[in-house]
């Protein structure tokens, strides 16, 4: 009467009535809060499906590609079995060949192991001989050398007298000439001062003037050669001491007429 009794058939007891309307109350709060969770949940499921979407497009595509890899692997593969297994015929072919041109060799190289041995005694016995000619030869050069050693000295010694011989050859033929023509200058001389003695009056100077003049060029002629043959004379004993040949000859002296 005073809702103080449990009202059936709602209640057992009283208050459950209240208790579920809590209770009831509470679950619609987390009703609520479920269902905002499962709609951020669903909008984050929503992302990831699309980006896992994506991903498996991706996937597809690349497994595609790869399959396309794969099946030119299998065919590149396929083609290279085949050259491999050709190469591999063809080695067994060249092997085959390979060890009957190891056998020529090798008897080969048995033939050629005898004949080595053979020149190696031959080899032998010619050095012996070798060496003992070598030795003989050895002797005989150090003779020769020191015969040649002394022969460059006598022909040094020679060469050396020769050269003042040459230069002794020279320098006389240089004097000789020299001498003449000085003597021949101190003869002109001589007679020019004797005309310009004559000619000293007033009526013999005309007449002896074109002779006096004659004189006079021939001495400057006559010292003009004596320059020269000095000048050749001291030319050739230079070479000569430098060590020129065929240097031995007189020098070309003019022979000017007397006036």
């Amino acid at each position: 009467e005073t809702n103080t009794l449990p009202f059936h058939p709602f209640e057992n007891q009283q208050g459950d009535i209240l208790r579920v309307e809590k209770e009831h109350q509470v679950l619609q709060e987390q009703l609520r809060e479920a269902e905002e969770k499962f709609e951020q949940s669903q909008s984050r499921s929503l992302e990831e499906i699309a980006a896992l979407e994506e991903l498996l497009k991706k996937s597809v595509e690349e497994t595609e590609v790869s399959q396309n890899e794969l099946d030119w692997f299998h065919q590149d593969s396929e083609a290279q079995m085949k050259k491999w297994q050709q190469e591999k015929k063809e080695n067994r072919e060249n092997l085959k060949a390979l060890k009957g041109t190891a056998k020529k060799h090798s008897d080969t190289n048995e033939r050629y192991l005898k004949t080595i041995d053979d020149k190696e005694k031959q080899y032998n016995t010619c050095l012996n001989t070798f060496l003992e000619t070598s030795n003989k030869f050895a002797n005989e050069k150090s003779k020769l050398e020191e015969l040649i050693k002394k022969s460059q000295d006598d022909s040094q010694e020679c060469e050396k007298r020769a050269v003042k011989a040459e230069i002794s050859v020279l320098q006389t033929w240089k004097e000789t000439e020299t001498w003449k023509l000085k003597g021949t200058i101190a003869k002109a001389e001589g007679n020019v001062r004797m005309l310009k003695a004559l000619g000293s009056s007033a009526s013999a100077a005309p007449v002896l003037k074109p002779q006096i003049d004659s004189w006079e060029i021939f001495i400057s002629n006559v010292k003009k050669q004596l320059e020269k043959v000095e000048a050749e004379y001291e030319e050739k004993i230079e070479l000569v001491k430098k060590g020129a040949r065929n240097c031995l000859s007189k020098v070309e002296i003019v022979d000017f007429p007397w006036p």
